[in-house]
């Protein structure tokens, strides 16, 4: 394919000046490696590399722990993908995904000053998928897994948990949630209510359907119900899959229904699906309503539409106030773990997270801002500092 015709191979949801300038932007992709020690003679050689290198290596075989202090596992990420799940365009394969690799990456340095390397596997089974990134993790200090299809994508991270020592994080599922938990938290206190007062209905059943209902339940929110294609996840179904199965059992969901059915009378609605709900659907929830429309580019109501019925809303577009953004979250979490040299990340970890990310503009709520901004100086470090001080405190500091 001809650079021509790459100009005018875009996506349909974007506009074409926009699909040009992103094109003319990526150009030569948006990483590079850069040296961080000096090469300017025979002696930095010597040091740099053989023989000077012959020591460290040496030190680290005999004291494993010490990669941390003398290579880049300290600072440096890999973000994985297998293409499968790719935004809004689904399984478009590795190739087609790295850019999307590359600008996580681009995000982890901007916001958190890490390091981090786009790797796209040519391979959608789970065995090849965990046994992979199983034999490449020594090379890295931890793990972001990316755009892995569900339910896959839960037994990737699950056994990737339990085989390495260093952080996994899908951020499709964890990133998101931690950022709802956020904005949800302040929506909450900005219209007099406490999570135990909120009755939620999640629309997704998929990673961050999924993810969000755990992490919500774990803070306490007062009842969750989540909804799929087919309705409420409930125990009376038959067709559930395990992770569904093990949803409808923490929600603690019997009875069916339908999403319209569920909404009456929530308080809080979260799409992360890509559906839709109606304005009357919205005009039935509870007075002071709160809704997560974050379905991108599409949301499942238009923001001006909600907002004639909710008290706050929020959306997963840039162009709209109170943007649910992973990049506030993901940096941050991986900063702390690292910093703490945590071998995995918990949930009392996401728990900090979600509390720092929420206090960042705790006295400066206002109905179009329960969230920071990415670009809010404050956000990385104090999400960095929570997480780190949530740690595990078994993994201490090695010393040479």
């Amino acid at each position: 394919m001809s650079s021509d015709q790459a100009n005018t191979a875009s996506s349909p949801a974007l506009h074409d000046d926009l699909a040009a300038q992103a094109l003319a932007l990526h150009r030569g992709g948006k990483l590079a490696v850069t040296a961080t020690v000096p090469l300017r003679d025979t002696r930095d050689l010597s040091l740099a590399y053989t023989p000077g290198v012959a020591a460290v290596c040496t030190a680290i075989a005999l004291h494993p722990e010490l990669a941390h202090d003398y290579t880049w596992t300290s600072h440096t990420i890999a973000v994985i993908t297998d293409g499968s799940a790719v935004l809004g365009l689904g399984d478009i394969g590795p190739r087609a995904s790295l850019p999307v690799m590359e600008g996580k990456a681009l995000l982890f340095k901007q916001f958190a000053g890490l390091d981090a390397v786009p790797i796209a596997l040519d391979c959608h089974d789970v065995d090849d998928l965990v046994e992979t990134i199983v034999h490449l993790a020594p090379s890295f200090g931890g793990i972001n897994l990316e755009d892995i299809s569900a339910p896959r994508c839960f037994e990737v991270e699950a056994r990737l948990r339990d085989r390495l020592d260093i952080p996994v994080f899908h951020d499709d599922q964890h990133g998101t949630a931690v950022v709802t938990l956020a904005a949800l938290r302040n929506a909450a206190r900005l219209t007099g209510r406490t999570l135990a007062d909120l009755r939620t209905v999640i629309s997704g059943a998929g990673a961050a359907g999924v993810a969000i209902a755990k992490m919500l339940l774990a803070a306490g929110i007062g009842q969750v119900t989540a909804c799929d294609r087919q309705g409420v996840v409930s125990l009376g179904r038959t067709d559930l899959n395990p992770v569904k199965r093990e949803l409808a059992h923490l929600t603690g969901a019997t009875a069916p229904g339908t999403l319209t059915s569920a909404l009456a009378g929530a308080d809080v609605f979260i799409g992360v699906s890509g559906g839709t709900i109606t304005e009357g659907t919205v005009r039935t929830m509870a007075p002071d309503a709160i809704v997560f429309a974050l379905a991108n580019p599409h949301p499942e109501i238009a923001p001006a539409v909600a907002a004639r019925h909710a008290a706050i809303v929020a959306t997963g577009r840039s162009d709209h106030p109170n943007q649910i953004n992973n990049v506030l979250a993901f940096p941050g979490i991986f900063a702390g773990a690292l910093q703490a040299r945590a071998p995995r990340i918990t949930d009392a970890m996401k728990l900090a997270a979600a509390d720092a990310l929420a206090d960042v503009v705790a006295d400066e709520l206002a109905p179009d801002r329960i969230i920071p901004s990415p670009f809010d100086p404050r956000t990385a470090p104090a999400v960095a500092a929570a997480v780190a001080r949530a740690a595990p405190q078994h993994a201490l500091p090695a010393t040479c």
